[in-house]
């Protein structure tokens, strides 16, 4: 047995030295058939030849060693079964395992090599790697923008922007699939790190990735200490052709995607003209004549819409929407005439003084000031929602909501290419803009080109402030959002087009266009499509199918679909998505959680009173008291069980709450059965403050709330919320006419007592007493000056009175002690002080103590012991009275000292 044993160690040390011998001539390690250098099948170099890596227990800590020796950043998959194509060569390594920690595969643990194809294993098995790459673009809104960040075989750290080129930043762009970079921007403060990348990269532009550029260390040892963003986008370049030369004017065309593209003109307006102007430093947009230069041939008409402000530098800087466009008709091509004037110098817009109406310079200055002012939407989550905002002498500035209605806004709407208007908003929907507030009382007809066309008190002349600023919601606001009873991140996908709800349809929903949703719903990077989910019932808008993201699009708006449609698909065919950071629903209870378990009440004097408060994404919040009425307290009330709104309480009347404010501009009309089903602002949007916060007093539960006082231990509120007022003073003087009947009977018994009026009350007493002693006599040392144990002669014994005429004075003699100590909660007694037995002389004359009056009392109650006050013992002062001493008193009691009826009561002297 021993000689089997010390054989198979050694056979054991044997493979493993030749196991560490052979892995050490692994000197090569590369990746085939990926998308780019840092993904692909694992193939590794033995004797000359390459060879792959078998998927047996190949898992992501082995593909990170891989990755960090690559100089590829983390694992981000480790895929099996041949995912990037079967090699055919040798099969070099087997049970390769890795804690992920290893310099290099050669540490990791693997059977001898071999080419394991001998023992019939197949290459639809090997293993391979995707791994995040050397470089990325951190903290912006998408892969394709963000300060550029390198890996450095631990963690992530910014690059420095010395010697940096648009050339390095066209490599990152392309390394990373994000098109072409069209600005980068230096000297930016470092994102939540204090290091930097050691060396400086010098790109020529030709290179497949950063990795092959040309570097060398920061100069003088120092890199210097500012960090690069760079802007990637399939928006390359614009240009204007007219006969075939790009000039100041003609036909409007963009570099996408490698491609020269017109654009539609549908939507198009002066402000995206006089961005390409200037981009093309060819002055200020003129005019834009639709399809004055359009050519024959080319490739497809770029449907996408720009919703420029005209504060742009690019083209590509403006907002984009691409979903649901329908396509463009044909010639309908967005053209623009350019000043031209490089070097002109426009005329200032002093609105106070101008030339005589009519003359033909104070035509050509109105229309070159209508022309640079400027018009956007601000806070509404898009760029055709949100708080009206003009650029006039150079700031920006408020509308007025005084006279604002839908014929006002659909002018704004116009302008914007925003489609028509749906809400013209008031009271600073949006929230408050500052200063200044440049119009007010504008009277629209809803036929003006621009909104400061409309008659108007003129610029600067208002009566408001910013608790007014107007605003719009045009028809193509777009918003998105998850329907599911208990996720948050995942559920049915809905989006808002046209002022209503509407699925989306999930062909062909790519990994990518998955992760941009996601992203933007705040649910993580990344998602998957659930099709095992049972179609909903009922009907509803299904608005929009065939949604290809792109990696360059930062939300579900830029990516190019087919056009809005009311029904794109079938009801089996709509989206239900979950993403990676799927968590409940905001709630403060466990799961279900209903409306009821998201509202509360604070700060009242009944629990049905106080300050409103929800519950939204793991917060308590309060409710701004705009538009707050009875109805909206009417709801609460409801929702709460609390009966009929009494009040619907404003201005913090129950104290201000902290926190977010979560709702403003509630509107109910009362009849809802949840505070949720009333109209209101968007989560979080309000103009308040705490000052602010609504409140409720409703009918129901008009239970006073008891406060709890330093230093007492209250005893459990059983009645709270079930009684009403009328019911608790029943009980309260109930109560107290009991107490005045226990009194009066136990006087009764007293004065009997004295009288010598029962035969057998000596024995009652005699009994009850002592018994009540027994159960109470502590053992502490301190008390009977013993060590702690308890005899019958460490008990003083009580006398007791004989009638007239009686020979009795010998004590009675106390029952055997008992062994049995008395429950934790026998009327929280610790020590009971025992008097000096009084003289034998009193006993003798069979009478009444004359100190009784001031003696102390003890009566038995029930279960429990208690003496009256003010009472010292022999050499005691009166002010150091015996009391009982015990845990806090409880608070029901109120001090009351209560002889219960059929007790009985011991004098001591």
């Amino acid at each position: 047995m021993g000689v089997r044993m010390t054989l198979n160690l050694s056979l054991q040390g044997l493979c493993f030295l030749l196991s560490t011998m052979v892995a050490a001539q692994i000197t090569e390690l590369r990746l085939m058939h990926g998308g780019h250098r840092c993904e692909g099948r694992v193939e590794v170099k033995y004797e000359g030849e390459w060879g792959t890596v078998y998927d047996y227990k190949w898992y992501v800590e082995a593909a990170d060693v891989v990755c960090r020796q690559l100089g590829c950043g983390h694992a981000v998959d480790a895929p099996r079964r041949a995912h990037f194509g079967s090699g055919d060569g040798p099969i070099w390594l087997f049970q390769t395992v890795c804690e992920g920690t290893e310099l290099t595969l050669n540490d990791c643990h693997h059977s001898p090599i071999q080419d394991y194809r001998n023992q019939r294993l197949s290459h639809n098995w090997d293993a391979g790697v995707v791994c995040s790459g050397f470089v990325r673009l951190a903290g912006g809104d998408g892969p394709c923008l963000g300060q550029v960040e390198v890996h450095s075989g631990k963690d992530w750290v910014p690059l420095s922007d010395g010697n940096f080129t648009l050339l390095t930043a066209q490599v990152i762009c392309a390394e990373l699939g994000c098109g072409k970079a069209v600005s980068f921007l230096g000297d930016v403060s470092f994102r939540e790190s204090d290091r930097v990348w050691p060396k400086e990269f010098q790109c020529k532009g030709h290179e497949p990735e950063l990795w092959f550029c040309h570097n060398e260390p920061c100069p003088g040892g120092a890199c210097h200490r500012g960090a690069v963003q760079i802007f990637c986008s399939v928006y390359t370049e614009v240009r204007l052709m007219k006969n075939g030369i790009s000039q100041c004017e003609g036909q409007v065309e963009m570099h996408i995607s490698g491609h020269w593209k017109m654009l539609c003109a549908s939507h198009w307006n002066m402000a995206n003209a006089n961005v390409v102007c200037q981009q093309l430093g060819c002055g200020i947009a003129v005019s834009t004549p639709e399809g004055a230069y359009f050519v024959e041939g080319g490739d497809k008409i770029w449907e996408a819409r720009f919703h420029c402000s005209g504060a742009e530098s690019f083209l590509w800087n403006c907002p984009v929407t691409a979903l649901g466009i329908s396509d463009c008709t044909h010639g309908n091509t967005a053209s623009v005439i350019c000043s031209g004037n490089q070097t002109q110098v426009l005329p200032q817009c002093n609105d106070s003084v101008s030339e005589p109406a009519g003359s033909a310079a104070s035509q050509e200055i109105a229309a070159t000031c209508s022309d640079r002012r400027q018009l956007r939407l601000v806070d509404g989550g898009g760029p055709c929602a949100g708080r009206v905002e003009i650029l006039h002498q150079g700031s920006w500035g408020t509308i007025c909501d005084d006279s604002w209605d839908l014929s006002d806004a659909h002018v704004v709407c116009r302008q914007l290419s925003c489609g028509e208007a749906l809400n013209a908003t008031v009271s600073a929907h949006f929230g408050e803009g500052s200063d200044p507030i440049w119009l007010d009382d504008l009277k629209c007809t809803g036929k003006e080109s621009h909104i400061w066309k409309c008659p108007s008190r003129g610029w600067g002349k208002h009566n408001c402030r910013h608790k007014e600023d107007a605003g719009v919601i045009c028809s193509d606001f777009l918003n998105l959002r998850m329907v599911s009873e208990d996720q948050r991140c995942a559920g049915w996908l809905e989006v808002f087009y046209n002022g209503t709800w509407g699925s989306v349809c999930h062909s062909p929903m790519a990994d990518i266009t998955l992760s941009i949703i996601c992203r933007q719903l705040g649910c993580g990077d990344s998602g998957t499509l659930n099709s095992s989910i049972v179609p909903r019932e009922g009907s509803r808008l299904r608005w929009v199918d065939q949604i290809q993201c792109r990696k360059t699009d930062s939300s579900l708006w830029q990516c190019p679909s087919d056009s809005w449609r009311r029904n794109s698909c079938s009801s089996k065919e709509e989206a239900y998505i979950s993403c990676a950071g799927v968590r409940p629903k905001s709630c403060p209870t466990a799961a279900p959680c209903t409306d009821k378990e998201k509202l509360r009440l604070r700060g009242g004097d009944t629990v049905c009173s106080g300050r409103v408060e929800v519950w939204h994404e793991g917060s308590w919040g309060t409710v701004c008291d705009d538009s707050w009425s009875l109805a909206e307290a009417e709801v609460v009330c409801q929702q709460l069980g609390c009966g009929s709104a009494l009040e619907a309480l404003q201005k913090a009347a129950f104290g201000p709450g902290n926190g977010s404010i979560w709702l403003d501009e509630v509107q109910c009309r009362g009849r809802e059965s949840s505070l949720w089903d009333c109209a209101a602002d968007s989560w979080g949007q309000n103009n308040c403050k705490h000052e602010e916060d609504a409140g409720v007093r409703c009918s129901g539960g008009r239970t006073i709330l008891l406060s709890t006082t330093a230093g007492i231990r209250p005893g459990p509120n059983l009645v709270r919320g079930i009684f009403s007022l009328s019911e608790m003073l029943c009980l309260i003087l109930g109560a107290l006419l009991f107490l005045v009947l226990v009194i009066l009977v136990t006087q009764m018994y007293r004065w009997r007592a004295k009288h010598r009026a029962l035969p057998g009350f000596e024995d009652v007493l005699n009994e009850a007493v002592y018994e009540e002693i027994d159960y109470l006599t502590t053992t502490k040392e301190d008390l009977l000056g013993s060590n702690g144990a308890l005899s019958d002669d460490s008990v003083t014994k009580l006398p007791y009175y004989s009638r007239d005429g009686e020979e009795n004075s010998d004590f009675q003699s106390a029952p055997a002690q008992r062994t049995d100590a008395p429950s934790e909660d026998y009327d929280n007694a610790e020590e009971v002080p025992v008097p000096e037995a009084p003289p034998a002389s009193w006993m003798s004359e069979g009478e009444v103590p004359p100190e009784e009056e001031n003696g102390m009392r003890a009566s038995q109650t029930g279960s429990s012991l208690q003496f009256s006050r003010g009472v010292a013992g022999p050499g005691k002062e009166e002010s150091n009275p015996w009391l009982l001493q015990g845990e806090e008193v409880n608070t029901v009691y109120d001090d009351i000292e209560l002889n219960a009826l059929g007790t009985s009561t011991a004098v001591f002297p």
